[in-house]
């Protein structure tokens, strides 16, 4: 099959796939993000619909986690009817399982796996309906010996309760490369197959495989290992590891798996974070063989123009650390408005509902009209790390904020109303320093037949993985800071390149 790759654009990293007859389901990390785990069907492996998220309300994950803290790496599974999410819910919750009848749910409160401190957990069943749960013995959750990491794991589990049924006990590591993680159980042909990533998420990622008998091994590594790794190529897609093996409708078999499109003259820094890509595997004399992953951009691109017509926000709205529905209101069709809490791009938990940027290249725009409030148009990393163009009062205000550093431009608001725009164009200039960056965002103003008025133009490196360092992707927000802020055509063209 031909697939197009990324498979899902933007911040979805972590992918786990499961085949459902003629179904397919995917889920992905959200990290402090909500809704948490987004759930995707297909068909066909190719057309993707978002069809709910298995985090929909408070207390299934904690609220209060650190940046970088949340779910982290679900597997989707299902066996008997039940759909199955087990996930950690890193410096929260500690490991989950989740269920539900359908995957667009509702899905359980989640039930805690007692005693097991560890990420990227998987659920496999045996003939006789033991549960396993294998995972990375990374701790992010006892609190006793965080970053600690023990290796690849496993424990028998009674998913009715989340009390283990054996002590954890060692699997095969992987080849000696670091941060052995995100394993995940398959039976084929007679055999246990065990895939886990190693060499850690960023430029070294890679994945390996070993098979034993018996879903507890032993396992002997495989003679090709790791079988994919873009590790030290110039493939336009990096970080390629953390997959899930599964089934094509024509029979042939495929990985999903997390990687990264970085820019720059060297490749040096992905705006978009860990996307979800996929590509063609085989079997090879009773080893798994999986292809190098290739860029394939889907050739209708996207665009799309968010009018609030609805009573609710579309599900691919998110918040930070809180509901999207906790915070947008829509008094009437075409009109969205945020009520400023006092807490700004700075906090932890602004008055921000966002979507994830999908192109390395793409032109947002805005209509705000802000009154006495403060609120605007915001791309953000993290906390630390945002880049934003708001109203307050008279004035429009550009800003960039970078670990701590900040600068701001102003200028007059054209009137009552108007247009906020933030754009990612290509880095230019005649030097070499310019175009090692990934890329510029143009901050600007335009209303009341006034044209279009540029306040600045940043750099677009601050706000990448590499820089910022958080496990998430850039996420385009509207916010308000204080008082009523209310906005109109949200508009978004993605371009590829």
């Amino acid at each position: 099959m031909t697939y197009p790759n990324p498979l899902i654009p933007g911040f979805h990293p972590d992918p786990s796939v499961v085949k459902v007859e003629a179904d397919y389901y995917l889920a992905t990390s959200t990290f402090e993000y909500l809704p948490g785990i987004p759930v995707f069907h297909s068909t066909d492996l190719v057309s993707w619909e978002l069809i709910g998220h298995v985090v929909e309300r408070p207390g299934q994950l904690a609220s209060d986690v650190p940046t970088n803290g949340g779910a982290w790496a679900p597997t989707i599974r299902h066996r008997d009817g039940t759909f199955f999410v087990v996930v950690t819910d890193a410096m929260g919750r500690g490991m989950l399982v989740f269920t539900a009848d359908s995957p667009r749910g509702p899905w359980s409160d989640g039930i805690v796996v007692d005693g097991v401190h560890g990420i990227d957990p998987d659920l496999a069943w045996d003939d006789d309906g033991t549960a396993y749960i294998t995972y990375s013995g990374l701790d992010t959750t006892s609190g006793e010996r965080f970053g600690g990491h023990g290796g690849i794991r496993q424990v028998t589990v009674d998913l009715d309760t989340g009390k283990p049924l054996s002590a954890p006990r060692q699997l095969w590591s992987g080849t000696g490369l670091k941060f052995p993680e995100a394993p995940h159980l398959y039976r084929h042909d007679g055999h246990w197959y065990l895939m886990i990533a190693e060499g850690g998420t960023e430029r070294g990622h890679g994945i390996s495989v070993a098979r034993g008998t018996a879903p507890d091994g032993p396992f002997e590594g495989g003679p090709g290992n790791p079988v994919v790794s873009a590790r030290s190529t110039s493939r336009v897609v990096q970080n390629t590891g953390h997959g899930d093996l599964v089934q094509a409708p024509d029979g042939s078999w495929a990985v999903v798996m997390l990687g990264m499109r970085p820019a720059g003259a060297t490749q040096a820094f992905s705006a978009l974070g860990r996307e979800t890509f996929i590509t063609a595997a085989r079997w090879e004399a009773g080893w798994l063989a999986i292809d190098p992953v290739e860029l394939a951009p889907r050739d209708d691109g996207f665009g799309f123009t968010d009018d609030f017509a609805g009573p609710a926000l579309s599900p691919e709205w998110i918040g930070v650390r809180r509901f999207p529905s906790d915070l947008a209101h829509i008094p009437s069709a075409g009109r969205l408005v945020l009520t400023g809490d006092g807490s700004t791009m700075d906090d932890p938990q602004p008055v921000l509902v966002g979507r994830r940027q999908r192109h390395r290249r793409f032109e947002a725009s805005v209509t705000v009209t802000a009154g006495a409030g403060i609120g605007g148009l915001a791309v953000r990393f993290d906390e630390l790390h945002h880049y934003e163009v708001e109203v307050a009062g008279g004035t429009v205000v550009a800003r960039g904020v970078v670990a701590g550093l900040r600068q701001e431009w102003t200028c007059a608001a054209p009137a009552e109303t108007v247009t906020l725009h933030l754009d990612c164009v290509p880095p230019s200039g005649s030097r070499m320093l310019d175009v090692l960056t990934s890329d510029i965002v143009v901050l600007g103003v335009s209303g009341a037949g006034a044209g279009r008025r540029e306040l600045a133009r940043l750099d677009g490196r601050y706000l990448s993985q590499e820089t910022a360092a958080s496990f998430t992707g850039r996420v385009l927000g509207l916010y308000a800071v204080s008082g009523e802020v209310s906005f109109a055509e949200f508009r978004y063209e993605g371009i590829e390149s």
